[in-house]
């Protein structure tokens, strides 16, 4: 990833509605979450949802699909996953200790432990 993406997607997220709807919407999993739904659960305008959500998909964080007269929007897991790993490409220097608890919290995630039933 380019260091201009890893900042665009930072900036994305760098502000309060915008990082609500993210994370709602990595919640709400590929299924993903109607407009109209997002904005009544964050309690947001719809004109200002609109906006939040298109930087949140110039970005590369947020996708969108139409199913009849509803736009579901959805995380983009491949972009989360990039800035994600962007930011830790260089971690640790040689020293695992410095990662570990990260990979923990990782293994602690339903999404990327699907044996488990729930999140601990």
């Amino acid at each position: 990833m380019e260091t201009q993406s890893a900042i665009s997607r930072l900036s994305a997220l760098a502000q309060e509605n915008r990082l609500a709807v993210f994370r709602l919407l990595v919640r709400a999993g590929q299924e993903g979450v109607a407009a109209g739904e997002i904005a009544r659960t964050l309690a947001v305008p719809p004109n200002t949802l609109s906006a939040q959500l298109t930087i949140l998909s110039n970005a590369g964080l947020v996708r969108s699909r139409r199913e009849g007269r509803s736009i579901i929007y959805f995380a983009d897991y491949d972009g989360m996953s990039e800035l994600l790993i962007f930011l830790m490409e260089d971690c640790c220097q040689g020293r695992s200790e410095v990662c570990v608890p990260l990979a923990d919290a990782a293994n602690r995630v339903v999404c990327c432990n699907p044996t488990e039933g729930t999140r601990q």
